[in-house]
């Protein structure tokens, strides 16, 4: 008689780490997909032929992968657990974090992710973006909350070395640079949500400096107690200021500001802590400003550009949002498939003997079914904020000013896409990782569970998807006469050439190229209404095309992989295994996916109007 195993219990900690214990077996991200999009879709290589580049070798990159995954799956995984369970808590006006974070912070700045990027004259490695982004997803798939604090950090400092005057840059993109302080963006006001225009928090001019007072909230990494001094990046308004976005600007405001050769409060204060479902380890807080009169805010850059200047944050904060989705749907993914691959239950269909010995369920077709939708939406996510971090590279540094100009088309349409799709698609992912492990999944025994909480944030922050659509239809696709959508429709036509060369199925091929038509066709459609002066009914479905074009970008790049796939079956045999996974998923996002564009693409052409038509009474 064979008697089912219980799982093994996910919460468990192994490995030498801050919390002591053995290194834990979920792998967090597949090593081989991560190489085969770098070196074999993405062609790194060449990248790093690239002046900007060329300090830096293949190798290179490999060793800083190599400590890149040690480090994630050795040092941060053990720790999310604990932090998940322990929660920020508010402390005589302070927040008080997990206390791990003292140790995780700096192991995270020792390794060079803070400013990996970043030129040498700032303490940087330059590295190009497409590594550091295919690097991150194993600390966010580790420990999304210790790399948030990282993350931020980044983002704030690259604005004042951005846009800051040189005192700004030695007095606080330094420290932050140095792992000492960290940083954030400090948009939202509890009045205005996503509405930048209607800012409130206000900045009055005091000699080299303005006194702000006001208040921010969901403020990610506020406060907390893990380094010394916090300096939040915000929006505010200068006395006298026009109304709307022109008359924003873009201050820094530290916790304590600095006087002399010591720190001293700058009336900054922990309104309250908010209780997330998820992303538990990192704080999300409520601010206020100058309760005392007394809180010195710097200008960064010149008045009232502030939204102008916020911009490379948030749209840098965007691809980061989009790789905690991935990261996220991955780790779920990786739990999800070695319990399908550990668990016996049930028998063959075409097994007619009970007493046969039971069958892992990775031997059930539906749970294989659940399993490939998974790796299709992590894998394609993957490969879709790897191309928009090649877009990035390319941008800023490709030889001939004509080549970064169709880059930046590239990137800028691409990048609400690889915000919004890993986000709606990888809670979808994350569901079935629940799923697949049934009744365990839904325990918070197991860690399935708050991975699907954590991965519903990365629709809201940011901008919520439904801002996403917007964007990508009413600013992104229409921008410059549509040519970053006319770019786009070039490299399909390219990747289609492509594929068919290296030996992909010519009905695949087709498929792309149809719904790439498709796309095309109805972007014609409502680009011509809003030229007729009806951007209500251009943007009716901004949330359908968003879903449409999402679909065929990454069946697109499922094209791209099952061309490379095909072209290592060849030269790599002993891989074969790994390339025919990929065909695998091509084939269902292909011919299971693509289908959907015409449903999509025939309600951006109606105009179907319930939700427009509907009235608040009807409800």
């Amino acid at each position: 008689m064979q008697v089912a195993r219980r799982p093994r219990r996910l919460t468990r900690l192994c490995g030498r780490n801050p919390l002591g214990a053995m290194p834990p077996q979920n792998p967090l991200v597949d090593d081989r997909t991560v190489d085969f999009i770098l070196f074999d879709v993405l062609d790194v290589g060449a990248l790093l032929a690239l002046p900007a580049f060329q300090e830096h070798t293949v190798e290179g990159v490999k060793i800083f992968l190599g400590a890149t995954r040690r480090l994630s799956r050795e040092v941060l995984y053990p720790a999310y657990k604990p932090m998940d369970e322990a929660p920020p808590r508010l402390v005589d006006g302070r927040v008080v974090v997990h206390p791990v974070m003292k140790e995780l912070y700096p192991r995270l700045v020792e390794l060079g992710l803070l400013n990996a990027t970043r030129p040498a004259e700032v303490g940087g490695q330059q590295l190009p973006f497409t590594v550091m982004t295919l690097a991150s997803v194993y600390p966010m798939a580790a420990n999304l909350g210790a790399y948030g604090y990282l993350g931020l950090t980044a983002g704030a400092a690259r604005l004042i070395e951005s846009f800051g005057s040189a005192a700004l840059k030695e007095r606080f993109m330094a420290p932050m640079y140095e792992g000492a302080w960290t940083g954030t963006m400090a948009l939202t006001e509890p009045q205005a949500g996503s509405s930048l225009s209607d800012v409130q928090c206000r900045a009055t001019p005091a000699g080299d400096h303005y006194l702000i007072r006001g208040s921010k909230i969901f403020i990610s990494g506020g406060d907390h107690d893990a380094v010394e001094n916090i300096v939040h990046l915000a929006l505010a308004r200068i006395d006298g200021a026009p109304p709307g976005i022109k008359g924003v600007s873009l201050f820094a405001i530290p916790r304590l500001r600095p006087e002399g050769e010591r720190l001293v409060p700058n009336d900054v204060h922990v309104a309250g802590v908010i209780h997330k479902i998820g992303w538990r380890g990192l704080p999300s807080l409520a601010l206020n400003y100058g309760e005392q009169g007394d809180c010195h805010g710097y200008l960064v850059g010149e008045p009232h550009r502030g939204i102008h200047y916020m911009f490379q944050m948030m749209n840098e904060a965007r691809l980061m949002v989009g790789m905690n989705g991935v990261a996220t749907a991955s780790v779920a993914y990786q739990e999800s498939l070695e319990y399908a691959r550990n668990r016996p239950q049930g028998r063959p269909l075409r097994s007619k003997d009970p007493r046969a010995p039971q069958v892992p369920i990775v031997a059930h077709e539906d749970v294989r079914r659940m399993l490939l939708r998974q790796k299709a939406i992590v894998e394609g996510g993957l490969l879709l904020l790897g191309v928009t971090a090649r877009y990035a590279d390319r941008a800023e540094h490709a030889e001939g000013a004509e080549a970064r100009q169709r880059a930046r088309w590239l990137q800028d349409l691409l990048t609400p896409i690889a915000k919004t799709f890993p986000a709606e698609r990888g809670f979808e992912a994350n569901a079935l990782a629940v799923q697949v492990l049934g009744g365990y999944g839904y325990s918070s025994e197991y860690l399935p569970e708050s991975w699907l909480r954590d991965q519903k944030l990365n629709s809201l922050h940011e901008g919520t998807t439904g801002i996403q659509g917007l964007d990508l239809l009413g600013r992104k696709v229409p921008a410059e006469g549509g040519a970053a959508m006319m770019a786009f429709l070039e490299e399909v036509g390219a990747t289609v050439g492509s594929a068919l060369e290296a030996g992909v199925p010519a009905s695949w091929c087709a498929r792309v190229e149809q719904a790439a038509g498709e796309l095309r066709d109805v972007t014609l459609h409502l680009l011509g209404l809003g030229q007729q002066g009806d951007a209500e009914a251009m943007l009716r479905h901004s949330a359908d095309y968003m879903e449409m074009m999402a679909t065929v970008v990454v069946g697109w790049l499922w094209l791209w992989m099952a061309a490379a796939a095909e072209k290592g079956l060849r030269e790599r045999p002993e891989d074969a295994a790994l390339f025919e996974g990929k065909r695998c998923a091509a084939q269902y996002w292909i011919e299971g996916e693509l289908g959907r564009v015409a449903h999509w693409a025939a309600l951006c052409r109606s105009g179907e109007d319930s939700y427009a038509r509907m009235q608040d009474a009807w409800f």
